[in-house]
């Protein structure tokens, strides 16, 4: 489901009243689509309780259904890495996806608004991650090889 979600635009959109009753997409036409993305593909096959829109709900409902933190991924892992500032935007943005092996990891992809595979730390800079992970996350369901 992981591989083959690759390029979908079902997580672009999510619509929300603001308080003073404006309907606003929250997530921007996929430019802040992670969570939703990883948080469909983890409810769809039962393996935490809700959908979210913000990693930190999403990563509440990982540990909340079971999911305990890892040192070195594997091929079904969660991954959240650091808060990022992107250029235009006033506050940094956490950001979460899912390890696919071979140093390969599945995430939305903010430009395109659709998940895309990338590097696990988008590579490296003058020897040190792009973006480094915070946090792996591993299901005892999972049978990861």
């Amino acid at each position: 489901m992981i591989k083959n979600s690759i390029g979908t635009k079902m997580f672009r959109n999510l619509f929300a009243y603001l308080e003073n009753g404006e309907e606003k997409d929250i997530l921007q036409n996929g430019k802040n689509s992670c969570a939703v993305f990883v948080s469909a593909v983890l409810y769809m096959s039962k393996l935490i309780e809700s959908m979210h829109a913000t990693v930190a709900s999403t990563v509440k409902d990982l540990e909340k259904s079971g999911w305990g933190k890892v040192e070195n991924p594997k091929s079904g892992d969660v991954l959240v890495w650091e808060p990022f500032l992107w250029p235009g935007d006033k506050e940094k943005h956490e950001h979460i996806g899912f390890y696919i092996g071979d140093e390969k990891a599945i995430s939305n992809d903010s430009k395109s608004g659709t998940p895309q595979e990338h590097h696990i730390t988008y590579g490296e800079e003058s020897g040190s991650p792009v973006r480094k992970i915070t946090a792996i996350y591993r299901h005892p369901k999972i049978n990861s090889k």
